[in-house]
């Protein structure tokens, strides 16, 4: 029995301009940083981005984590109802059919959550079931279609993942940190949805889930829930560690289906940052063409947290019989890395 992933749906918040963003907002607002800062914003890939809060109309950076959280359950749940509706059109499938629903967000929680709230909203069974994976990171995704796709397969039933970031309730204030002034350049909104079922005839089956945690180097990336929402922290040094464990994750992966890096036809990379996919691109010999979903992601939505992952796959055209790697990065620091294969 193979989980296979039929049908994906997304949903955006309103769109942001990322050099109006910052010439009308933040360049005001890193204070003896403001040069350093620039070139950061300038450098990012990211001409786009989403958010349910525009800091240039919206400013909740003084705002408490209780009233972001209200807020968070508020934008999500429209965003979320789209995205999986989109998700379960696409496959063809009654939410009624659905056995396992997944929520996964770092980004806001209620109870209750979006998982309860929108299983009875969409028309999901009373009997379904559900998991919240809550304050994993961008890399949340994979784990995530790890669960359902064993649900599928034990179960021999379908499974909704859903992925629910919205970065922009987390404001930080004004600061030349430069920490923030990166998280402040980088993140962005999206809701992503995907759609797995046992056996179907067409769409990517989940062949396998491998995790890579390097705990020497947890403070490099960090994610605190403090008064003012939850705040980040991502060290200059991030790239270089993902990239020197890039290539044996991926063997971790691929050699025990005796696969090679050339085998894999298809890459979808979780764009952290610009230099995040090169310097992954790099140690595992990519070409730039596998590369460029991940690019136009960072280009058109900016880092979207555990969503990104899920909308760079979904730009992925592939051929039966080819195979595709999903990859994600966070804190811990963390590499997950998905095989799949097209039917």
């Amino acid at each position: 029995m193979t989980p296979v992933l039929t049908g994906s749906g997304q949903a955006f918040p309103p769109a942001m301009d990322q050099a109006e963003l910052w010439r009308d907002h933040f360049a005001s607002r890193s204070g003896s940083a403001t040069e350093l800062a620039e070139r950061i914003w300038r450098s990012s890939g990211i001409e786009t981005r989403h958010a349910v809060a525009d800091p240039r109309h919206d400013d909740i950076s003084q705002v408490g984590t209780g009233e972001r959280m209200q807020r968070f359950i508020e934008a999500a749940m429209p965003l979320g109802a789209d995205a999986v509706t989109d998700a379960l059109k696409a496959a063809g499938l009654p939410a009624s059919e659905v056995g396992l629903f997944a929520v996964v967000s770092c980004t806001g929680y209620t109870t209750p959550g979006l998982d309860i709230r929108l299983a009875d909203q969409l028309g999901m069974s009373p009997a379904v079931q559900r998991l919240h994976l809550g304050h994993m990171g961008c890399y949340a995704a994979l784990p995530g279609l790890g669960a359902v796709s064993d649900f599928v397969t034990a179960r021999q039933k379908p499974a909704v993942l859903l992925c629910a970031e919205l970065t922009s309730l987390h404001v930080q204030p004004a600061t030349d940190d430069l920490q923030q002034v990166v998280a402040h350049a980088l993140f962005s909104d999206a809701v992503a949805a995907v759609v797995l079922e046992p056996d179907a005839a067409a769409g990517w089956e989940v062949l396998a889930t491998e995790a890579v945690t390097d705990p020497t180097t947890s403070a490099l990336m960090t994610w605190d829930v403090t008064d003012l929402g939850f705040k980040m922290g991502l060290s200059p040094e991030v790239p270089a560690v993902l990239g020197r464990h890039a290539a044996p994750a991926i063997e971790a992966l691929l050699a025990p289906r005796g696969l090679r890096v050339e085998d894999v036809a298809h890459w979808a990379v979780h764009p952290g940052g610009r230099r995040i996919v090169e310097v992954v691109g790099q140690a595992l010999g990519l070409a730039e063409d596998q590369l460029a979903p991940s690019y136009q992601v960072l280009r058109d939505a900016g880092n979207c947290s555990s969503a990104t992952v899920l909308l760079v796959l979904d730009q992925v055209t592939a051929e039966p019989g080819e195979y595709a790697v999903a990859m994600a990065f966070g804190p811990g620091l963390t590499l997950y890395s998905t095989l799949l294969r097209r039917r």
